[in-house]
C-alpha cells in the first residue's frame, strides 16, 4: 500500500508540476483570473479547490504538533494547492519503514 500511495502521490505531484509550469508558459496567472472570474462555476471551482486544501490542513494541523510546521504547511497547500498535499504525503510516507503498516500516517506525531 505504501508502494501505491507513493506512487499515485508522485503522479499527482507529476501531473501538477506539468499542468502549472504549462500553464504558467501560455498566460500569468492575474490575467487569467481576471477573466476567468466573471464565470460562476469558475468561482465554484475555486472555491471547492481552496476548501478542499482547508479539510487537508485541517488534518496536517492536527497531526504536526508543531504551531511553526502547522502555518508552513498552511502556507503551502494554500499557495501551491495539490503540489503541496502530494509534497506533504511524500515526505510522511518517506518515514514509514517498509515493515510497518500505515497506521502511523493516520495518527498524529508524537510531541517533541
Amino acid at each position: 500500500m505504501k508502494t501505491f500511495l507513493t506512487g499515485v502521490c508522485c503522479l499527482v505531484l507529476a501531473l501538477m508540476l506539468y499542468v502549472t509550469i504549462s500553464a504558467s508558459l501560455n498566460q500569468d496567472i492575474v490575467s487569467a483570473t481576471r477573466q476567468l472570474w466573471p464565470d460562476p462555476w469558475f468561482r465554484a471551482t475555486l472555491a471547492d479547490a481552496y476548501c478542499g486544501f482547508l479539510f487537508f490542513w485541517l488534518w496536517v494541523d492536527w497531526r504536526e504538533q508543531s504551531l511553526a510546521k502547522s502555518i508552513l504547511w498552511f502556507i503551502l497547500i494554500m499557495t501551491l494547492g495539490n503540489i503541496a498535499m502530494a509534497g506533504y504525503l511524500l515526505v510522511q510516507l518517506w518515514h514509514i519503514r517498509g515493515g510497518e503498516n500505515l497506521d502511523r500516517l493516520f495518527s498524529r506525531k508524537e510531541s517533541p
